[in-house]
């Protein structure tokens, strides 16, 4: 197998995973009585991810040569990536669940950036194909994320504006 290939079976195991903590962890904000938004937009994100990774699985071949400075970025993205988990932890989900009256998480990456997640995933969805120099894949997909995820950063924050009220006063 490939070093492109070894990339990407790594990057297709971690969404894989990364899917069952969402569901686990949205299962348990549901029971808690949390609230879900923006379902309606949940398909066509999984879509686009699902077909991302499928066009680098067609796409780039198993002799790719690597570009390692981008490679290396897409590694401190996943630095990023787990930053981000280590600090929503149990609130971190695929999905845009509130949980009236939680506190909103404030550390971490919070601290500095209202959607660190969403900023690591246009990192990746642009540097990964860089890295194995399918720019087409690059460029096509980062404007389809843009736009499913303007829409998407608009309905999350209408669902956590009360908290961050609250959290203020």
């Amino acid at each position: 197998m490939s070093l492109s290939h070894i990339v990407l079976a790594a990057v297709t195991l971690q969404r894989l995973a990364e899917l069952a903590i969402g569901r686990r962890n949205a299962a348990r904000l549901i029971a808690a009585g949390g609230v879900e938004v923006g379902g309606q937009h949940y398909p066509a994100l999984v879509a686009l991810h699902a077909a991302w990774l499928g066009a680098l699985w067609l796409l780039v071949p198993g002799d790719a040569v690597i570009a390692w400075p981008f490679l290396g970025l897409f590694l401190v993205l996943q630095l990023g990536r787990l930053w981000v988990l280590w600090h929503l932890g149990k609130y971190w989900t695929t999905r845009i669940i509130t949980l009236p009256g939680a506190p909103l998480v404030a550390g971490g990456p919070y601290r500095y950036c209202r959607h660190p997640n969403y900023v690591v995933v246009v990192g990746e969805i642009a540097v990964l194909p860089l890295a194995l120099g399918a720019w087409p894949v690059a460029l096509v997909f980062s404007l389809l994320n843009a736009a499913l995820l303007a829409g998407r950063i608009r309905v999350e924050n209408a669902a956590l504006a009360p908290r961050r009220r609250r959290d203020a006063q």
